[in-house]
């Protein structure tokens, strides 16, 4: 019995490890939340068309736009860049959740309008079928955060 116990116990552990320090492919993350299809459950997807929501867009040039999102992400707890920047006009964030550390991945560009930008992004998690809803709460809370950097 306690030779089962234990070998459940590692198991979880090994679980666990896996969950917090396997490797994260930037190029599998870092994709375009324009054409980016779904593969799980959970996630949010914020895009003109094709998505569960529309950001409203930004009277500012796109690179400024992803500045402030990029300073925005990184003052999320638990956040780092995972791939790319403001200058290549695509970035992925990493989020852990607090206890476990599962990882969440954003992906933030910006559509260039004539009067200003159209933010995008989208929030998907690496394990599991759903998200409980984090990924929906993140995006919105940096968007909020982004109209108040912006409010006069």
């Amino acid at each position: 019995m306690k030779l089962v116990l234990l070998l459940v116990v590692a198991l979880v552990l090994s679980a666990l490890l896996w969950v917090r320090l396997s490797p994260n492919d930037s190029a599998a993350w870092n994709t375009d939340p324009l054409t980016a299809t779904r593969t799980t459950q959970g996630g949010w997807l914020v895009r003109p068309q094709g998505g569960d929501a529309a950001a409203t867009p930004v009277a500012m040039p796109a690179a400024e736009m992803l500045a402030i999102l990029d300073r925005i992400a990184l003052d999320t707890p638990r956040t780092t860049r995972l791939s790319g920047s403001v200058a290549e006009g695509r970035i992925t964030y990493i989020t852990r959740s607090a206890l476990l550390g599962f990882p969440d991945f954003t992906t933030v560009s910006a559509i260039a309008l004539p009067d200003g930008t159209q933010p995008v992004l989208f929030a998907r998690q690496r394990f599991g079928d759903g998200d409980m809803g984090v990924n929906r709460a993140r995006v919105e809370d940096w968007l909020a955060r982004l109209a108040t950097a912006l409010a006069p």
